[in-house]
């Protein structure tokens, strides 16, 4: 029904970002507030409501399904909790379904970003037509989510999707997470920028450190894609040897569900067609042969919207 109506919340470490949407994808009406992330969960859950109070009053009368929320960190459902997440202070465990539910008695559910960010791909983006597809971002780590038969996969815990942490090497570079070979230890921003500034220093010509201005430690993903569009060797072997790394993991969860599309986005995922073609190739070297016809990599749609619109989608 076009005419039901959903408002998406994006919990991001710096703002709050709100969207009242209907489900055909139109944003009525949009809010921007900052999160005062380092102040304390009062604080963060009374811009939540400043927020959602700026973007209601535009429903006119309309019938708003509900609220929804995607945060970072770690979210227990059923309830809504919000556990340890990054970048906000104080949020050990923190029942936020629950208090905003209680301030406008509508529906809340609360997700993860990444699988928030699945759905918004799922109902809006570039995973519309498929009822079942591995949705990836790729940016200061590597996450992910789960769509099968349209709905978001949660697992157990609601941890399931975290790719980012299926190793590609047990003897491998040790991660954050505490284990070693994980993907995201070899392609996140972080570990990409730091093995790229490594390489930059026995090859200083190289378009990568003019753009960071002479220091390999300001080297960013952005730099590197800038580089290899640019021409320069060492920033498309880097950037083909990252994508044929996300291939490898993507190439095993693929033989695990059997899927035929992944849907990549974040921030680093707006690296040349080149790269996208390393992934492909890896992707079926790295599944069963007869797995491998009608596998598809395509970019996300929906960019820094997706936390709005998966959100929203979560109620519609």
């Amino acid at each position: 029904m076009t005419n039901q109506l959903a408002v998406g919340v994006d919990l991001g470490g710096t703002t709050v970002k709100t969207a009242l949407i209907d489900s055909g994808g139109t944003v009525i009406a949009q809010s921007k507030l900052p999160t005062l992330a380092e102040v304390n969960p009062p604080a963060v859950i009374g811009q939540i409501k400043r927020a959602i109070r700026d973007v209601l009053p535009h429903a006119a009368g309309r019938t708003v399904a509900g609220i929804g929320i995607g945060a970072p960190g770690l979210i227990q459902n059923p309830g809504g909790i919000v556990k340890s997440p990054p970048n906000l202070n104080g949020w050990d465990e923190v029942p936020l379904a629950d208090e905003i539910r209680r301030e406008f008695g509508l529906r809340v559910e609360v997700d993860n970003d990444a699988n928030v960010a699945a759905v918004a791909e799922a109902k809006f983006g570039a995973g519309r037509t498929h009822r079942d597809f591995l949705f990836i971002i790729w940016g200061t780590g590597v996450g992910g989510g789960i769509i099968l038969n349209g709905e978001i996969y949660r697992g157990t815990t609601g941890g399931a999707g975290e790719v980012g942490h299926i190793s590609i090497d047990h003897n491998g570079l040790l991660c954050n997470c505490g284990t070693r070979g994980c993907v995201e230890a070899y392609v996140g921003q972080k570990y990409l920028s730091k093995r790229t500034a490594e390489k930059v220093r026995s090859s200083p010509s190289s378009k990568i450190l003019e753009l960071a201005g002479g220091d390999p430690e300001r080297i960013t993903p952005l730099f590197i894609s800038q580089a290899a569009e640019a021409g320069d060797d060492l920033a498309k072997e880097v950037l083909v040897e990252a994508g044929t790394l996300l291939g490898v993991m993507i190439g095993g969860v693929m033989s695990t569900l059997d899927f035929r599309i992944t849907v990549i986005g974040g921030g680093v995922s707006a690296v040349g067609d080149f790269v996208y073609d390393a992934i492909l190739r890896s992707v079926r070297n790295n599944v069963q042969k007869p797995l491998r016809d009608g596998i598809r990599i395509v970019r996300a749609e929906l960019g820094n919207d997706a936390g709005v619109f998966g959100a929203a989608g979560m109620v519609l």
